[in-house]
């Protein structure tokens, strides 16, 4: 008896020291797991092995994350068009912000854009049709990817409007999630195929699993047609995003409509994913056509994923939040915050700066949101005001910083959208775009209640016992 137990502890001994060194970068994500590891010793560690490996170390990611895909004709033709190389320094860019500006500009292959028109999209119904409108007048390709696409009256009609643009002769692509789309039925899949459409999964769900990559999902939203008008945002294919989920009700949600020079690194991003599912490596200058803007606004498309020697999306979010000197307004449906992100809102709000985030008061996902109301009381102490968003569930994804910078995108503010998803922002700087994007901040302050630090101390044992065993494990979610 004495032996097996030995051998036991040894081989516990052994796992939580895998754990320990594999996740030494991320002490947060190690207690997790060996948290787990400990409640169900042999399970644990099996679980930890074929979902939350690192997914950088594969050979096969190194190999599809080279860059050689298209990269000479995205060189020649993306960073000449930037605004480094068309019109060298800008006195007006980030003016009197040198170094978030140098910052941004180290980001790899996220050229600071010049020449760019920015639409923002607010709710689902007006990016749908935006979206279906220029899915209707495309004549070249359609590149489209989501990390959801439901087989319901929403993604129907963009299955129709495809498989016409298929039929009239438009190239056609389109990429889903395994994991997000894992509902998605044959029968959606084969009509576009039958059409001629090329349909690719990131990724199935049972691939994954014996992949060991089933913690890492493309959670990118991006739609380019021609290369010349592109859409980037919260916003999946499917009836709740259009206030068809009964117990969500509405559905808030925030997307851009970009054209000009920017266009061409979402589409760098898609064909970069494009070559990752189908290994067809599209180069062609084809997709990368002169655009007429001449609308000097500013963006940047930043993308990041486990893949990336950069958690640039993390990076981005807290160089923008240590650059405040007024106010830092978030927006996120999901707030699970890294040690950084918490220290740099934490000083930002003590040294005076205005900083609100709205949450949702509904959650699609009870144990984040335990999660999520783990890291207030903190944050509250020392000024940071939270707001609960009751008309339905608020899924937009947008920081505002002072009257110098604004993000939409897929990344939520929290450890999975930092270092586990495949992510994709778009950073604007055009004052008129900040504006616009104050505005619906402003909007959907008013269908809020805000949380005051006295009513939240209110909350039973039973609650606060719930909200510290999701921080202990919210680094997995």
């Amino acid at each position: 008896m004495l032996v097996w137990i030995t051998l036991l502890l040894l081989l516990f001994i052994f796992q939580a020291a895998t754990i320990l060194i594999c996740e030494y970068k991320r002490p947060a994500k190690s207690i997790a797991w060996l948290s787990i590891l400990f409640i169900f010793p042999i399970i644990g560690f099996f679980m930890y092995y074929f979902i939350a490996r690192d997914y950088a170390r594969r050979k096969k990611v190194h190999a599809n994350n080279s860059d050689n895909a298209n990269n000479s004709t995205l060189q020649s033709v993306l960073y000449n068009d930037s605004i480094d190389a068309k019109k060298g320094e800008d006195s007006s860019f980030l003016l009197g912000e040198e170094r978030l500006r140098d910052w941004l500009r180290q980001v790899p292959h996220s050229p600071i854009t010049g020449m760019n028109r920015v639409d923002v999209l607010t709710n689902a119904d007006v990016t749908y049709e935006a979206m279906l409108e220029a899915i209707g007048k495309a004549q070249d390709h359609i590149h489209f990817e989501f990390y959801t696409i439901r087989d319901d009256a929403i993604g129907r009609r963009f299955q129709d409007a495809l498989i016409a643009k298929a039929k009239a002769g438009v190239a056609v692509r389109v990429i889903y999630d395994g994991v997000g789309s894992h509902a998605l039925s044959k029968a959606y899949i084969t009509s576009l195929k039958r059409a001629g459409i090329a349909v690719e999964p990131f990724l199935k769900p049972l691939i994954a699993f014996f992949e060991k990559r089933l913690n890492y999902r493309n959670h990118r939203k991006i739609v380019v047609v021609d290369g010349l008008v592109g859409f980037v945002g919260g916003i999946n294919i499917g009836n709740e995003y259009v206030g068809g989920n009964p117990k969500l009700g509405f559905w808030r949600d925030t997307h851009v409509m970009l054209h000009g020079d920017a266009v061409y690194d979402l589409q760098r991003t898609f064909l970069k994913d494009w070559f990752f599912v189908s290994g067809e490596s599209l180069g062609e200058k084809r997709y990368y056509p002169a655009h007429s803007e001449q609308e000097p606004s500013f963006v940047q498309v930043i993308s990041s994923g486990p893949d990336a020697r950069w958690d640039a999306i993390q990076e981005m979010y807290f160089a923008g939040l240590i650059a405040a000197k007024k106010r830092i307004w978030i927006t996120t449906p999901y707030f699970i915050p890294d040690p950084s992100i918490t220290m740099a809102l934490k000083s930002a709000a003590i040294s005076g700066v205005d900083v609100r985030i709205i949450l949702p008061f509904k959650a699609d996902s009870a144990i984040v949101q335990y999660a999520s109301k783990s890291y207030l009381k903190e944050l509250l102490q020392v000024g940071v005001r939270f707001y609960l968003y009751r008309k339905g569930f608020i899924h937009a994804k947008v920081i505002i910083v002072d009257e110098i910078m604004s993000t939409v995108g897929t990344a939520n503010v929290d450890m999975r959208s930092f270092f586990s998803n495949f992510e994709l922002n778009a950073v604007m700087f055009d004052r008129h775009v900040i504006s616009r994007l104050e505005s619906d901040f402003l909007m959907d302050l008013e269908d809020c209640t805000e949380v005051t630090l006295t009513e939240f101390e209110l909350r039973s044992p039973g609650e606060k016992r719930k909200e510290r065993i999701a921080r202990l494990l919210s680094p997995l979610f």
